[in-house]
């Protein structure tokens, strides 16, 4: 007599495009009688040709028109455009001049990741399809939300003039300074928001998040003397450091036929970037308190659930508030006193900077000829974790079926929260100039 076989469960699912990212993308699952056979996020963004735009421009130029690249990180853009411009021309900034670019840096990693973890990951793990119910249901937790995001920007403002595309920051310095006034308002509010994180923690904490892990490389910025935001060499979980003009080894930009962003790998075939990535390098540099709020979130390193990177992103924030406060205690000691930046050593160089993003560690690297820049390249963190994301959705697809087929919506919206927690910015990631397509895909 025959045996009847049970058939292989199948599942077909494209989702145009994801909702609640920066940018556009496509979700990709594709399996037959049980075998997953494909499972990508597509980016299907144009390129930005931000590296063609800025070839001819003068030095005094690059870092106002790279800041445009994105609303979200301008500070980080403008920041690695600088550290460019200066590492080409021999510019050694002032150390006034670095405690500053700090401030600013923290003022723009918290406001992204509140914008993040609240306003584009929570309404997942609160079962709404965005932000707008939420303020019928939690006005609490939006109110926090928008206090957290203002006071961040307003951060940002009070270094640089403002926040969104920063006008302040130039090769050498800064052609603003805050006031003592302006630090000490500043200060006061950052000690009166940590209520506002330690309710953030304890939101957290009610947040049950999906039960995944996968290990991978991470790759961040790595600096003896601070937990690395704004400069350092580059590390690797697998127990390699190099500095940042060693970025094309490190990143090794190859083309895919779905995404229209080159994928990164280094010594696996992927790596991650990003908060988490920084938490599992550098997690000892973390200010005390952003350790407390770490370990009663349950992060430990190493950590390879993808869905913890918001975590992560909280226990950050706690860190920069805290580092922040810091800062400006020693603004006030030394005193802010206005400073002419200091001119280039030469016209003509070559230079890599390197900060991390909110999202990821972020590359500029230009060459200048007679103060103009001949070449540019930009990496971007979204791109470095695109090949990531790929490994994450094939590992977590399977995992997802076989708990919840046949409930296709179900196992979608999953597979759309790993993609969120990875706090993708799509239209940056964009970098190439041409994308040649294979015949039948």
């Amino acid at each position: 007599m025959a045996v009847e076989t049970m058939a292989q469960p199948s599942l077909d699912i494209n989702v145009h495009h994801i909702t609640r990212l920066e940018g556009h993308g496509n979700l990709v699952i594709n399996v037959q009688d049980g075998t997953v056979e494909e499972a990508h996020f597509h980016i299907i963004e144009a390129p930005r040709l931000f590296e063609v735009m800025v070839k001819g421009h003068s030095y005094e130029e690059l870092h106002h028109m790279t800041s445009r690249i994105c609303g979200i990180c301008a500070v980080s853009h403008t920041s690695a455009s600088l550290q460019a411009t200066e590492r080409a021309l021999g510019i050694e900034i002032s150390e006034q001049t670095r405690l500053l670019r700090l401030l600013a840096f923290h003022g723009e990693m918290a406001s992204s990741h509140v914008l993040h973890v609240y306003f584009l990951a929570a309404p997942d793990l609160l079962g709404t399809p965005s932000v707008v119910p939420l303020v019928q249901t939690h006005p609490d937790v939006v109110r926090r939300a928008m206090r957290l995001k203002k006071l961040f920007y307003d951060q940002c403002a009070v270094v640089l003039g403002r926040h969104t595309h920063p006008v302040a920051m130039e090769p050498g310095g800064f052609s603003h300074f805050p006031t003592e006034k302006e630090l000490v308002a500043l200060k006061e509010r950052l000690i009166a928001a940590r209520a506002d994180l330690e309710a953030t923690v304890e939101l957290c904490q009610q947040l049950p998040l999906p039960d995944f892990a996968r290990e991978t490389e991470y790759v961040s910025l790595t600096d003896p003397h601070r937990y690395a935001f704004y400069e350092g060499d580059i590390k690797s979980s697998e127990g390699c450091v190099v500095p940042p003009e060693e970025y094309r080894a490190v990143t090794n930009e190859y083309v895919v036929p779905h995404s229209t962003a080159k994928h990164a790998r280094w010594h696996r075939d992927a790596y991650a970037v990003g908060a988490l990535a920084r938490f599992n390098n550098n997690h000892p540099q973390l200010h005390p308190k952003a350790r407390e709020a770490a370990q009663a979130l349950g992060l430990t390193a190493p950590c390879t659930n993808p869905f913890m990177n918001n975590v992560a992103q909280v226990v950050e924030t706690v860190h920069c508030i805290e580092d922040s406060i810091a800062l400006i205690d020693t603004l006030l000691d030394k005193g802010v006193k206005p400073e002419k930046p200091v001119p280039p050593a030469r016209l003509e160089g070559d230079g890599v900077g390197a900060v991390e993003a909110p999202r990821g560690i972020l590359f500029h690297h230009y060459v200048y000829e007679k103060g103009h820049c001949v070449k540019a390249n930009c990496i971007i963190p979204t791109a470095q974790n695109l090949g990531n994301i790929d490994r994450d959705l094939r590992a977590f697809t399977p995992q997802l079926m076989a708990t919840y087929y046949p409930d296709k919506e179900t196992i979608r919206h999953k597979l759309e929260m790993l993609i969120r927690s990875y706090d993708p910015c799509i239209s940056c990631s964009v970098h190439l100039l041409e994308v040649e397509f294979k015949e039948g895909h």
